[in-house]
């Protein structure tokens, strides 16, 4: 719940705006030290909306631990900033101030250190994986450490999808070097489930969800049953707690309270599967009298394996409870990424997220050199020449598969035309993360510049014949025609491909008449943007280019005050009522 939280009229009017467009967002109205005092244990995090010098002393009594205390946003009454006061990390003000600039319009201010120099903050590394930091971390020493510029060990069994960290952070993974980095005194942070890697002075330890927990039980076993024995089994197998992230089961046990108890007291989900899943799978320690019970050799192991597992620890058994223990692989990730065209402006913030998360960047040299900006430090970047779409699709799911996090790009939006469509087709997706962050396509960028061409049906067509023969783009541009589309022409002329643009032209002219208007927009949103409107039987094709979206309209498609319309068929209605 956000707490929103006004002493003046214009504080009020925004914190209703928030309050309307964000549905976990919650006014408390009164004066600003009551409602602070209502809002502060009610709240995981709070906007107010008052000068930083007033909200200083209003929240300074209440601040406790900043791994309890809400984070704090405060609001100028102009409406030009949006600050962090408190908790920029535990209490989630950062991305707070970043989320009511967004929405507000104001400008975020961040003053936490590892926000200003862009290196990850050690208190939510890994947030988003489901990483903890084990009780006893050198937070505060290896952070210092960090944003100092000194050299900080990062060690890990696995590699995890972690994102980009700052030259300073060397990664070490087994064998470990010579001499150990606890050795040599720099500082270090540890990714690891073991139990044998503790935190201290100078470490932080990171205990991440690797674990799955099969659990068989007879009815009616008691969740303190339960928890002892996957404690004991833990320790056996040397192995956290902390780092279980799920228990696993067989269906009939769906209902079982105990095995609902111990579940939620962990804080984990429930993961069942049918008998006849388990039956087949095979196991070190089959027992026919729980096959002959629950129609399955095996619940505890077998559940781990189903979970898709490798089985650390054999089952181990207590009066009513059976456990198994494994480790989940590392699933890395793949962001493909679309840019948009042209400006800064119109990269989607969600495609900002995904570039700040990504430690290896892929994509051609002209998208990367529009994003290099926006980059954490430490970010790899490759580059491959156009035509190597898919070494590039391989690279990136390379890097995946390794477990790492990259983000392929595209400008425009990278499912249409551009990257998405190879990289799928090459994707085991068992294995990696996949998600597709859209954007602002190339035809929808040139119809902004020239009206609203696209207001009714439409297509889209590529006239670039290297990848569909030039027979099916020529059935594309008939069927188009036929069917009275509007039709944005992508890739409409090459050097050594020149004279496609006439053939389609001259298509659309039997079906259309020669005064239908054309749009004709070079580097949509870019410094040397070009946009001319003409008409179909004027059009050039020789003042066309790669560079280019060529939208011509249908038959219903005029030119009103020098911008394209295609009606949708509103006004009509109306006058016909």
């Amino acid at each position: 719940m956000i707490g929103l939280i006004a002493a003046t009229a214009n504080g009020r009017r925004r914190a209703v705006h928030l309050a309307e467009v964000w549905e976990n967002a919650c006014i408390y109205d009164g004066k600003p030290r009551e409602a602070l005092a209502a809002a502060w244990n009610e709240c995981d995090s709070l906007v107010l909306f008052l000068a930083t010098g007033a909200a200083v002393r209003l929240i300074a009594p209440l601040l406790e631990d900043k791994r309890r205390d809400p984070g704090v946003v405060c609001v100028d009454d102009a409406g030009r900033f949006a600050v962090a006061l408190a908790g920029g990390h535990a209490g989630g003000a950062n991305q707070l101030a970043n989320e009511v600039a967004e929405t507000l319009g104001t400008m975020p201010v961040i003053t936490t250190a590892s926000d200003s120099l862009g290196v990850p903050a050690l208190d939510s590394l890994g947030e988003r994986l489901g990483f903890c930091v084990e009780n006893g971390s050198d937070l505060a020493g290896v952070g210092a450490a960090l944003v100092s510029g000194e050299k900080v060990w990062l060690l890990s069994e696995r590699r995890w999808p972690i994102g980009p960290l700052p030259d300073n952070v060397v990664s070490a993974e087994p064998p470990l070097p010579e001499p150990p980095p606890s050795e040599t005194g720099s500082p270090e942070i540890f990714i690891t489930d073991r139990l044998a890697e503790a935190p201290g002075p100078g470490r932080v330890v990171y205990r991440p969800p690797s674990l799955v927990a099969g659990i068989g039980c007879s009815r009616g076993a008691e969740a303190t049953e339960i928890l002892a024995l996957l404690e004991s089994a833990l320790h056996e197998a040397g192995l956290s707690l902390k780092s279980v992230t799920v228990l696993a089961s067989i269906d009939v046990k769906s209902g079982e309270p105990g095995l609902l108890k111990a579940a939620e007291i962990l804080g984990v989900p429930l993961r069942f599967y049918t008998a006849g899943e388990l039956a087949v799978i095979e196991v070190p320690n089959p027992s026919p009298v729980v096959a002959e019970a629950v129609g399955a050799p095996s619940v505890a192991e077998a559940s781990v394996l189903a979970s898709g597992a490798e089985l650390l620890l054999e089952k181990r058994k207590s009066e009513k409870a059976t456990v198994a223990i494994g480790r989940l692989p590392v699933r890395g990730r793949l962001a493909l990424v679309s840019l948009g065209p042209g400006v800064d402006a119109l990269v989607p913030p969600l495609a900002r997220d995904a570039l700040a998360a990504s430690g290896l960047v892929v994509g051609l040299d002209q998208y990367i050199d529009r994003v290099r900006h926006l980059l954490r430090p430490g970010t790899r970047i490759l580059t491959l020449p156009l035509g190597d779409e898919v070494a590039r699709a391989e690279e990136a799911l390379a890097e995946a598969h390794a477990g790492g996090s990259v983000a392929l790009v595209s400008s425009g939006d990278i499912g249409v035309y551009a990257m998405a469509s190879p990289a799928l087709e090459l994707a085991e997706l068992d294995d990696i993360e996949v998600t597709l962050v859209p954007g602002i396509t190339a035809a929808q960028a040139a119809a902004s510049l020239l009206g609203s061409p696209l207001g009714h049906d439409h297509c889209s067509i590529s006239l670039s014949d290297l990848l569909t023969p030039w027979e099916v783009i020529k059935n594309r541009a008939r069927a188009a025609a036929f069917g009275d589309f509007v039709v944005s022409l992508y890739n409409p002329r090459s050097r050594g491909r020149d004279w496609q643009l006439g053939k389609v032209r001259d298509i659309l002219l039997q079906h259309r008449p020669p005064d239908t208007p054309v749009g004709v927009v070079k580097n949509a949103y870019r410094e040397d943007q070009n946009v001319t409107v003409t008409d179909l039987a004027s059009l050039r094709p020789e003042e066309v280019d790669m560079l280019t979206v060529v939208v011509i309209g249908n038959s219903q498609t005029k030119l009103v005050a020098g911008r394209m319309v295609t009606p949708r068929g509103y006004l009509q209605r109306e006058e016909e009522r």
